[in-house]
């Protein structure tokens, strides 16, 4: 049995304008761009890498930003809302942030005693920031943000499901127990102290979701850099179909969809941002995996200009 994962790793949307999600994520959320590379099973789009100084796990929001993008639904057999963690008495100001950067803030409330603000990102992606009085110190020495109000990582993911019941079996399974439950939304807690937290939201009448601009793609869960091939069995007992693990040169994967197709993927800690760039130099070029180095000048010629 492989070790509990303590949270999330990362959490990868899909956006159109690349230019607007730099401005969203780094000018308005304050978090660093610590990565810039393409997709790798598409180069003629990026991914754009948001996280902490060093991209962290447990702070990375990733986008692959299509600029001819139709923009998704967001609904059933989808994580339909990511969750940033904030420290308590921050949410004033993120009010006043997010609407002057017209992020559509709604009026924060209770959730499980923690007081939850909704907003979206430029394509409508749900997102939430949840104050808590325990958030750690932040790690973001150049953000625009003060760091008394600093995003600190991730908070949780939201998953919009028919019936919760198979996939929170198989977050016990991962290490998870359930903590509260509300009417329809189930709370999961890992033991981490950076996206611990998995709601599932029961909605049979919902629609199902549609990829696309302003949805999330995968999310990422933290694994021991050794035990994947203990995962990818783990997956295979629960009659999941996970891949073979892949070399992201950041880190490890293996990726199952779940049992209402929310793609699920197991991400190694190790060897981090840092393994191709220098710490103070992150996200400042392209940079691509070794096996698509010698289509460097073909991928660059295809991307769209980038500042920021």
């Amino acid at each position: 049995m492989p070790t509990a994962t303590p949270g999330i790793h990362h959490v990868t949307a899909v956006a159109s304008d690349p230019q607007r999600t730099v401005e969203f994520y780094t000018e308005t959320l304050g978090l660093r761009l610590v990565k810039r590379s393409v997709n790798q099973d598409d180069v003629s789009v990026y991914h754009l890498f948001y996280g902490d100084h060093e991209g962290t796990p447990g702070t990375g929001m990733t986008v692959f930003p299509y600029p001819d993008a139709d923009g998704g639904r967001v609904g059933t057999g989808q994580v339909s809302t990511v969750s940033f963690l904030v420290p308590d008495g921050s949410l004033e100001y993120w009010r006043d942030r997010l609407a002057e950067a017209d992020a559509d803030p709604g009026s924060p409330h209770d959730r499980f005693g923690n007081t939850v603000l909704p907003a979206t990102d430029p394509d409508g992606l749900p997102l939430e920031l949840v104050a808590r009085a325990d958030a750690p110190p932040a790690n973001l020495p150049e953000s625009p943000v003060p760091h008394a109000h600093a995003i600190r990582g991730f908070f949780g993911v939201t998953l919009s499901l028919t019936s919760g019941d198979a996939t929170g079996d198989l977050l016990k399974g991962m290490g998870y127990r359930q903590t509260n439950r509300d009417g329809t939304r189930l709370r999961y807690e890992a033991g981490g102290d950076l996206g611990y937290v998995v709601d599932i939201v029961e909605e049979p009448q919902a629609r199902p979701g549609i990829p696309g601009a302003g949805t999330v793609h995968h999310v990422a869960f933290r694994v021991d850099d050794d035990e994947q091939d203990e995962w990818r069995q783990f997956l295979i007992d629960r009659g999941l179909r996970p891949t073979e693990v892949i070399d992201r040169t950041w880190f490890e994967s293996v990726y199952a969809r779940e049992y209402e197709s929310v793609l699920f993927e197991f991400a190694t800690e190790s060897p981090g941002y840092t393994v191709d760039e220098d710490l103070e130099a992150l996200g400042e070029r392209l940079v691509l995996p070794a096996w698509l180095e010698d289509r460097r000048e073909e991928i660059e010629a295809e991307l769209p200009d980038l500042t920021g």
